[in-house]
């Protein structure tokens, strides 16, 4: 692991030493580059209304320079008015963090440091496999604060990056999200993170089916507990794919992507940078190399630990199988995270940044359409972060998780609201109907003993 740290910095700063950074701008016609996207110097300032100029439908400025982008609703008005009380999105110093390469590196490379405490479990799948649970218990701060006026402490879902490795922004999150009260629980797929491969067989890049799983155990130990998720970076096309396919019956309350990928295809297809591809591509090999023997039957192990770009080691690894091959559409058809994105019936905030180097500029990575047109889909667009990285000056945790906190708790006091509201009218609606059935009584009894010849008059209809 730090081996594999050391060789990621070396090569991010031989990159930053050379101006290699820069990915080719493939531009769509009619599209721009926003200020401070990829391309433009880490210490190149935007424009004050550079986002807002770019993005037709950005017209809801946040402190910070961030811009909320949506379709109009009661819940979007709400989360606009959360989110301009909130002090994480103020404008903090300029320190040598500010740039995006930095950013990004300090969150991934960094060594992770003690962390918290971790009671590991195992979940055995339906097929035989193994995938595992860390719940954090600790260490639990003294000021411990509830989520919710039930006692109960939300349960909140942390799915990390796709490559399996455990930054310290997760578990960063994941201390705070203990110390506001929270219950945090980090997924682990098959063979990452120390998570043994029992069978050949691995998870694809969007196949909800091990999450699901996972979710209904979760749901089995906390039954009355809320439950929230929060997913990192390419872990996000796992958690956005489980919304899609299990819509109404996803039982999240609320869910968020920090520095989603949400253009897979089109994301392996051009490639990274080349340091970050050359490293994540080498933490895979080094992750997988364990498991080398057990995967000969169904992988061309020599072919897969000789790929030289994240979409040959994708290829080869889910398509190019010996027992069931298909083709790399086929392969994007069951697993785009936004296949089934109109049936997601849960909202979720997206947090990315202009400026983030592994995705690439807005204009490119980022389906404008989604939050224009879904009601439950949610922009939060700033100038600076990089790719996961939110980072401010020490021991202040990344603002996006503190915006994320907040953002629950909005969505939280929203929905109790809501109940609320619809509890009063039920009652109201329950009252006027008792007024009502009342007056008919009344009238009724006139009727009758002004009309007898009526009541004895009538005839019986029978049905079956």
């Amino acid at each position: 692991g730090a081996a594999l740290a050391l060789l990621l910095a070396v090569l991010a700063l031989l990159g930053l030493l050379s101006r290699r950074l820069r990915r080719p701008q493939r531009r769509a016609v009619g599209a721009r580059t926003l200020p401070g996207a990829r391309g433009q110097d880490d210490g190149e300032e935007a424009g004050s209304g550079s986002l807002a100029d770019e993005w037709s439908g950005a017209r809801e400025p946040l402190p910070g320079g961030c811009r909320l982008i949506c379709k109009p609703s009661a819940l979007a008005q709400c989360l606009l008015r959360a989110l301009r009380r909130s002090a994480a999105l103020e404008p903090g110093p300029r320190s040598w963090l500010s740039g995006p390469h930095l950013q990004t590196l300090c969150h991934f490379v960094l060594p992770v440091g003690p962390g918290p405490e971790l009671a590991r479990e195992y979940l055995q799948l339906a097929d035989d496999g193994l995938v595992a649970l860390d719940w954090v218990v600790g260490p639990c701060a003294r000021g411990r604060r509830v989520t919710n006026a039930g006692g109960l402490p939300a349960v909140l879902l942390v799915i990390p990056n796709a490559w399996g490795r455990l930054t310290r922004n997760v578990l960063g999150l994941c201390l705070l999200a203990l110390e506001r009260g929270y219950y945090p629980v980090i997924f682990h797929r098959r063979g990452h993170h120390g998570c043994p491969l029992v069978s050949p067989r691995l998870q694809p890049f969007g196949d909800p089916s091990d999450l699901k799983e996972a979710v209904t155990y979760i749901r089995f130990r906390h039954p009355a507990a809320p439950l929230f998720a929060v997913s990192e970076g390419s872990g996000s096309a796992l958690l956005l794919s489980y919304l899609g396919e299990c819509g109404s019956s996803s039982y999240v309350t609320g869910a968020a992507c920090i520095s989603p990928v949400l253009r897979c295809r089109e994301w392996f297809e051009a490639g990274l940078p080349w340091p970050y591809e050359w490293g994540f591509l080498l933490h895979q090999k080094i992750a997988l190399s364990r498991y080398a023997t057990g995967l000969e039957d169904t992988v061309d192990t020599r072919k897969l630990f000789r790929s030289r770009s994240l979409r040959e080691f994708e290829e080869t690894l889910f398509c190019h199988t010996k027992s069931f091959p298909i083709s790399w559409d086929t392969y994007w058809d069951h697993n785009d995270p936004l296949r089934d994105v109109d049936e997601a019936a849960v909202p979720v905030l997206c947090i990315c940044s202009a400026d983030d180097p592994v995705c690439g500029p807005p204009d490119h990575f980022l389906p404008t359409e989604l939050f224009h047109s879904n009601p439950y889909f949610f922009l939060l667009l700033s100038r600076h972060g990089g790719h996961c990285g939110f980072l401010r000056p020490e021991p202040l945790p990344a603002w996006s998780h503190e915006v994320i906190l907040e953002y629950f708790r909005a969505l939280t006091e929203f929905f109790r609201t809501e109940e609320r509201i619809k509890g009063l009218s039920r009652r109201r609606a329950s009252f006027l109907g008792g007024r009502r059935r009342w007056g008919t009584l009344q009238k009724r009894e006139a009727s009758q003993s002004s009309s007898l010849e009526e009541i004895f008059s009538w005839k019986r209809s029978y049905t079956r």
